[in-house]
């Protein structure tokens, strides 16, 4: 990291503390408790995850911009504010420098942390799913898409969101050079569901595994990440067919109600909640918990070097 990028990038205390100890850092976006999970969840998603990385052995650090400063380690009255929603934007990467200008608070999406994580050097960074290809829309393609091939960083997810063209997602993933590793799995996951009949060509049993593909990748210069994907916990995964019935009537119900843009994946989320129940925020949550363990454990791994 440049000594022009520290003076931008602000560490919390804490998190510069971690880093300067050289402590396993995972890196978390801000958009899904800003966005992605309605209010009291968006809370629990946080103590969640940031317990399951603790736990482990490494240290967590969610990324936004706070009041225009690009931020690694959201904490205090910030992340209140940020979890309450009160004027928080969604910020993608293209969006980081607008946000600085105005000085806005802005939650990343994975595209933003990405970046931010390539700026600040950050090796390991936890989400639910990433954005890919939009159904019925191929023009419509997510900036995670882009980030990922820019950004050396290990990318653990669920796999891409189910409201996506999973086998047009899987497709740009290769052509953009992205690594995608299944994480005891040898197929793409659904987000909610464990299957998707898209198979992988890689898949590793153990953390120490995956770390040995990123220092691999670095040996060589590759500009881009190592996506990890797992499958939804087995006791909070939906049954794919039932997913499939609740992503088509929530996208017709967004044709019906006219939501375009960014509205769209958290208009189709809560459709999808709603279709199952309220169990697909119960898969959403134990997926952000199980996907920020597992890169805790990477974390570790990569520390140890080798």
């Amino acid at each position: 990291m440049s000594v022009h990028t520290r003076e931008i990038i602000h560490f919390h205390p804490a998190a510069a503390k971690a880093r300067d100890l050289r402590r396993p850092i995972v890196a978390l976006e801000s958009s899904v408790l800003a966005q992605g999970l309605p209010i009291p969840a968006n809370g629990e998603a946080d103590r969640r995850c940031r317990a399951a990385i603790l736990g482990r052995g490494a240290f967590p650090c969610i990324t936004a911009i706070a009041r225009g400063v690009p931020t690694i380690g959201l904490e205090g009255a910030d992340l209140e504010r940020f979890l309450a929603r009160e004027g928080v934007s969604k910020v993608s990467s293209r969006d980081i420098p607008w946000a600085m200008a105005n000085r806005l608070d802005g939650a990343t999406t994975v595209a933003a942390a990405l970046s931010m994580c390539t700026a600040a050097g950050l090796e390991v960074f936890a989400t639910g799913g990433i954005g890919g290809v939009h159904r019925g829309a191929p023009f419509d393609e997510s900036a995670d898409l882009a980030e990922l091939a820019r950004s050396p960083v290990v990318t653990v997810c669920a796999g891409a969101k189910s409201i996506l063209d999973l086998p047009a997602t899987v497709e740009r993933l290769e052509t953009l050079g992205v690594t995608v590793i299944g994480y005891r799995t040898d197929e793409f996951p659904g987000f909610f569901t464990s299957r998707s009949g898209l198979s992988l060509s890689a898949s590793a049993d153990t953390p120490a595994e995956i770390a040995a593909a990123y220092r691999a990748s670095r040996a060589l210069g590759r500009p881009s990440a190592i996506l990890v994907v797992q499958p939804p916990p087995a006791d909070s995964a939906l049954d794919a067919d039932v997913v499939e019935t609740a992503v088509t009537v929530a996208l017709a119900e967004a044709r019906v109600a006219g939501v375009r843009g960014a509205g769209v994946t958290p208009f189709l989320l809560a459709a999808i909640d709603r279709a199952t129940g309220g169990r697909s925020l119960a898969t959403n949550l134990a997926l952000l918990e199980a996907n920020a363990a597992l890169a805790a454990q990477i974390a570790v791994e990569l520390s140890r070097g080798g």
